[in-house]
């Protein structure tokens, strides 16, 4: 964990305050996950340099490391509480994994990409996070139907609609934050589930690299 010494503690201090709660950012325990996680740690070593800029950075196999203003929106609106167990879809880096197990979270990631999925694995282990979040390759569009239901599901990835498959695995109570539209442009979609009812509410633009699977595009 970062402590005494950290080369990017004040670039992360200069998030928090210029990134996010300068826009509007107010949940303190996802001020205070993002603090604590060194995102530097999920960035490509080349782009360390970047680790803490206002912008999504590239990664291995065309994916990218969500901008943090992002990260913290969709952390914001699937307002995890201490214990919940989440579905983390896309799980890329492994850096929105690391803030969810900050806030007390266990944490099941599915990334399609096998290299990436093996390199969060990783990273999170190196970082103490490893007991906390498990990691997957596979279809993430299609859930985890062996650990249903799920009290919060994120999708760090574009769907053309919200999969059928996640929000039948949403318990009831349950959150699910989704980006949705076409590849190039997307709402962010917070899905609530009250018994048998779905409650769809968008809270804005976005752009993400595409869901690949069943229940996102080909």
């Amino acid at each position: 964990m970062p402590g005494d010494g950290d080369p990017f503690a004040a670039a992360r201090a200069a998030m928090l305050e210029t990134q996010l709660r300068a826009r509007g950012v107010r949940d303190r325990r996802v001020l205070a996950a993002m603090a604590a996680v060194p995102r530097e740690a999920f960035v490509p070593r080349h782009l360390r340099h970047l680790a803490y800029a206002d912008e999504a950075l590239p990664m291995e196999h065309g994916q990218t490391i969500s901008q943090p203003l992002m990260v913290a929106l969709m952390t914001e609106l699937l307002a995890p509480d201490p214990g919940d167990q989440v579905l983390d879809v896309g799980t890329g880096s492994g850096y929105q994994a690391a803030v969810l197990v900050a806030m007390g979270c266990t944490v099941l990631g599915i990334e399609r990409v096998p290299e990436l999925a093996a390199t969060a694995h990783d990273r999170l282990a190196a970082l103490g996070y490893g007991d906390a979040v498990e990691i997957r390759v596979g279809d993430g569009s299609l859930g985890a139907p062996d650990r249903v239901p799920w009290a919060r599901i994120l999708v760090a990835a574009a769907a053309p609609r919200v999969p059928d498959a996640l929000t039948a695995q949403l318990a009831d109570g349950g959150r699910l934050v989704i980006p949705v539209g076409s590849r190039w442009e997307q709402d962010l979609v917070l899905v609530e589930r009250d018994g048998p009812r779905l409650r769809t509410t968008n809270h804005g633009l976005c752009v993400f690299v595409p869901l690949v699977g069943e229940g996102g595009f080909p």
